[in-house]
């Protein structure tokens, strides 16, 4: 875990990869455990708010509030959508255009944990929005054609950058339980960037962090895109 800033009401940090956003059963490592270790280790208020979330295979920035009235703000940020946030992928395959929309209807199974496409609204599913632009091509481990690209994630909808990649025949690489078959890594998926207005100091927030010199990442030179 990387402390990107920290005020006293909110920690800006780097959530590594394999750990979970939020305590769970699964009995893994999480955040929120982590940062009560943190708070505990400055002498400060045993207190944790969770913000978002990321799956436990995404790594990258994350906004965690260290005051019970400042969670509510916050989440009413995201919520409003005043709360913009930035992903880097690599995908399967090449897009067709340089940048566009992705908008889908998506229903997310519980049962399964899993989320699909659907083609007209019924009760469950929600509509996804999502703009990409594509940053650079390059070649996976078994020769494949590979792209990693920028998304601008408008909603926040479960697995949503996952399926609807997927969806145009575009798995995340590592992404098994979307179609990937790339064994070599996990779903190449990362928190790039987040950016919103302070809601108590009115500052101008923006965090970026960058995925690990690992495969797929280090097929590109992520930090000139």
């Amino acid at each position: 875990m990387r402390i990107l800033f920290e005020d006293k009401y909110l920690i800006a940090c780097e959530k590594p990869v394999g750990v979970e956003s939020q305590v769970s059963s699964s009995g893994k490592e999480d955040m929120i455990t982590l940062l009560l270790w943190y708070r505990a280790e400055k002498g400060e208020e045993s207190y944790v708010g969770l913000v978002h979330r990321l799956d436990t295979a995404t790594g990258g920035v994350m906004i965690y509030s260290k005051r019970e009235d400042m969670t509510g703000k916050l989440s009413a940020l995201v919520s409003s959508g005043d709360y913009k946030k930035t992903y880097l992928a690599v995908v399967h395959g090449v897009p067709e255009e340089r940048e566009g929309e992705l908008r889908d209807l998506l229903y997310h199974d519980r049962r399964k944990n899993k989320s699909f496409v659907c083609d007209k609204k019924r009760q469950g599913v929600k509509e996804a929005l999502a703009y990409y632009r594509l940053l650079d091509t390059a070649e996976s481990a078994d020769g494949q054609k590979i792209s990693l690209v920028e998304v601008e994630l408008i909603t926040g909808r479960t697995h949503q950058i996952r399926v609807q990649f997927a969806s145009r025949k575009m798995s995340l690489v590592g992404d098994g339980k979307y179609g990937s078959r790339d064994n070599k890594t996990t779903c190449a998926l990362w928190s790039q960037r987040v950016e919103f207005t302070h809601p108590v100091t009115k500052s101008k927030i923006c965090y970026n962090s960058l995925p690990p010199d690992v495969y797929p990442w280090n097929l590109f030179d992520i930090n000139k895109k």
